[in-house]
């Protein structure tokens, strides 16, 4: 416009002529005078946004500068002299940096102008500006924050011309998505700043939509069908498009990015973690407004991020008492369509359970949801709550007593040796080939936050202790069993690693001492054993952890004592014909009637061959249990068996036929074959002329005896005798030969 443009230039020269005139005033100017003269009061903050179009013709950045300070001195001396003294300002704001001239790259740069001169504001051409403002969002070199600059501002102007709700209600959505998208990463996370802003905003969102019942917000809501203007009929309330839930649930999110992404050790995360109560605060809010004006879905959603901040932490007012079910939880079985949903409440509600000690009500609840069956198909979120879900569940059955249930659940986590991984707690280094670079982004954005963490060494030690009471009875029962199977591979681990060592010291780490404490409970000496496991160091790194430390620990030295009563009787019983429960009970500080019930359970379980005498009260031992030579006999006896079978089983393959030593069958197996010599009353009965597995007939004095004794069978003891054929008569007679002639 050349008619502006001369105008103005007319003004800058007047203004640099009295900038020129005051310089010889200014130089004698005393600093006292100085101080005593008061700028004056900036008024309008929108009139520096209302800027005409002839500013953008400026040809450099000396010039803007002369004209800004030029024109900033004539109107603080005309206005000064105007105004009264109430309007003048602190003489700071003569050096605050003006903040329509933000300085970029080193040069004053111009904002873009809101709305030019003599522009009526009015709904439409706010949101006109609107739309212009959010077409540069997410562009190549947009500016994000004077974005966000812009959109308070825009806010402030709708404000001052009083425009209604309507609009600072869809402009405060833009806000703070523009909020959001100011990090384009979504591994990045907030700065605080704009974490405040973000609590901020959606406070005065809520404010607003608390207040004005007659905005009705929703994403089904088009753009063009919007309600913004002030209607004079009150039948016609405000429709504004955006959804407050997804802001909420969006702030959930980048409220756990912050955790996860401060040192766990600074106090930098305690300053964070407080703000969780500002949160739940918000969400509490959210969901007051939902109940009224929000679906049975959004309700649900609004309901499941408020028990994902509840469910983990222990409440020690209410952990005595048996609660019923949350009011979240009820709402959520009863109204929820969605699987996840549904899911995530149950295991955050048998999570609650275990926590607090109520094992049968969390057992129950996980044995009836049966998402053990399929939680192999959730997403990783899911399974990561359910293995929590299932170490939280195990280590409440471990505080109950119920050692057998702890091991079990235990018992995947701790034998895959990625617990840590598992739980969401950190991850494991790995070949670069197993997991790329995205994928290690990926899975850390699954991490769970540090306090929400459950303590791996206290797993561990509730499962290595679990373990040993199960496994060290078992391996005294089993000692000479071939077939003995490990109860728990990684406790065997730890025993193996623990014989390997070449100097015995005592022991410093929690796993040297669950397998001192185990070598003690092996040789029936509880007290050893408890002075391993119970201890000032063990209290400190585990059983100090638990809420009821005392009865904790009253219920571990229980069961050592017990465990080691079975283990003393399962090592020792041939030694003795007869003992006294009586003696029993005081060598292991146990009541008589524990003691008299544990020998029975034995007894009945056919455990222990012995009975008891009630009238002497004492336990007689049957000496029915094989001796240390017949064990080896047995176990020499099995292996043979496997050996020839073996050998049988590769002469077949070279004549073609099938079927082995024994020659099974489909239907009767081994039982049903009589082609075998068996003793059947008395008399020994020979394979028949032609046998196929090439055994010839044999006399009697062809048979070599080579083992004896006796042999328990569950009935009377009999005399065993293994007959094997002579090595010559085999050879003669064209038959494969099980071994060298020596080694039989």
């Amino acid at each position: 416009n050349p008619q502006e443009s001369a105008d103005e230039e007319e003004e800058k020269e007047a203004a640099d002529s009295e900038g020129s005139s005051s310089d010889s005033e200014e130089e004698v100017m005393s600093a006292k005078d100085f101080l005593k003269k008061k700028p004056e009061v900036i008024q309008d903050a929108s009139a520096f946004l209302k800027k005409g179009s002839g500013d953008e013709s400026s040809s450099s950045s000396d010039d803007e500068d002369g004209e800004d300070w030029g024109s900033d001195t004539v109107d603080s001396g005309s206005e000064s002299s105007d105004d009264g003294e109430g309007k003048h300002a602190s003489i700071a704001a003569v050096f605050l940096k003006k903040e329509d001239k933000p300085v970029k790259g080193g040069m004053v740069m111009e904002k873009p102008k809101m709305f030019a001169k003599g522009t009526e504001i009015n709904v439409p051409v706010v949101v006109k500006k609107l739309n212009e403002i959010l077409q540069a969002r997410g562009k190549k070199g947009t500016d994000r924050a004077a974005q966000i600059e812009l959109l308070h501002a825009l806010a402030n102007i709708a404000a001052e011309n009083h425009l209604g709700e309507g609009i600072t209600v869809k402009i405060k959505f833009n806000i703070i998505a523009s909020l959001y998208d100011y990090n384009p990463n979504l591994a990045a996370f907030m700065k605080p700043d704009m974490w405040k802003k973000c609590l901020e905003c959606i406070d005065e969102l809520l404010d607003i939509l608390f207040e004005h019942n007659d905005i009705f917000i929703g994403e089904n809501i088009a753009e063009d069908s919007e309600s913004l203007i002030i209607s004079d009929q009150a039948s016609s309330p405000f429709r504004v498009r955006g959804c407050i839930l997804t802001l909420v649930e969006r702030m959930d999110e980048e409220f756990t990015k912050i955790m996860q992404n401060t040192d766990p050790h600074s106090q930098e995360y305690v300053d964070n973690l407080k703000d969780e109560g500002h949160v739940c605060g918000v969400i509490d809010r959210l969901l007051n407004y939902m109940e009224t004006k929000g679906s049975t879905e959004e309700i649900c959603r609004i309901y499941l991020r408020r028990i994902m901040h509840t469910y983990y932490k222990f409440d020690y007012k209410a952990h005595r008492r048996a609660l019923g079910p949350p009011v979240q939880t009820k709402f959520i079985y009863a109204k929820d369509r969605t699987d996840r949903i549904r899911t995530c409440a149950i295991l955050c509600h048998i999570y609650h359970h275990a926590l607090h000690s109520r094992w049968y009500q969390a057992r129950d609840l996980m044995l009836m949801s049966h998402l053990q069956d399929n939680i192999q198909h959730a997403d990783p979120p899911v399974q990561i709550l359910y293995n929590r879900t299932m170490v939280q569940l195990g280590i409440c059955a471990f505080r109950q007593g119920m050692i057998k249930d702890a091991h079990n659940a235990l018992l995947d986590i701790q034998s895959s040796g990625r617990a840590k991984e598992l739980l969401g707690q950190g991850l494991l280094m790995r070949n670069m080939q197993e997991r790329n670079t995205e994928q290690e982004k990926i899975e850390k954005r699954r991490q769970v936050p540090f306090h929400m963490h459950i303590n791996l060494e206290l797993l561990e030690c509730v499962y290595l202790v679990s373990a040993m009471l199960l496994e060290i009875p078992y391996m005294a029962a089993h000692e000479f069993d071939a077939r003995r199977r490990m109860i728990s591979k990684q406790f065997h681990h730890q025993l193996r690693v623990g014989e390997r060592q070449p100097l015995l010291g005592p022991p410093e780490s929690m796993r040297e001492h669950v397998v001192a404490a185990s070598k003690a409970m092996k040789m029936g000496d509880w007290r050893t054993c408890h002075s391993f496991i119970i201890n000032q160091k063990m209290n400190s790194k585990v059983w100090d952890l638990f809420p009821e430390t005392q009865r904790v620990r009253e219920m571990l030295v229980r069961k050592i004592q017990e465990e080691s009563l079975r283990t003393y009787l399962f090592t020792y019983s041939s030694v003795y014909d007869s003992i006294s429960m009586g003696t029993l009970s005081e060598m292991f500080e146990l009541e008589f009637p524990t003691v008299h019930s544990i020998i029975s359970k034995m007894i009945i379980n056919e455990e222990l061959m012995a009975s008891l005498d009630q009238p002497t009260q004492m336990v007689v031992m049957h000496r029915t249990e094989p001796t240390s030579l017949q064990n080896m006999a047995l176990q020499l006896a099995e292996k043979l068996g496997s050996l020839v079978e073996n050998n049988e089983r590769v002469f077949d393959l070279k004549q073609g036929v099938y079927g082995g030593y024994f020659n099974r069958d489909q239907k009767g197996g081994y039982q049903q074959n009589k082609s075998y010599s068996r003793e059947v009353s008395g008399k020994l009965h020979r394979p028949p002329k032609g046998s196929r597995h090439g055994l010839l007939p044999l006399e009697r004095s062809d048979y070599l005896m080579v083992l004896h004794g006796p042999l328990f069978l569950g009935g009377p003891s009999k005399v065993f005798f293994l007959l094997v054929p002579q090595p010559s008569l085999l050879s003669s007679r064209g038959a494969t030969p099980i071994g060298p002639p020596e080694s039989l």
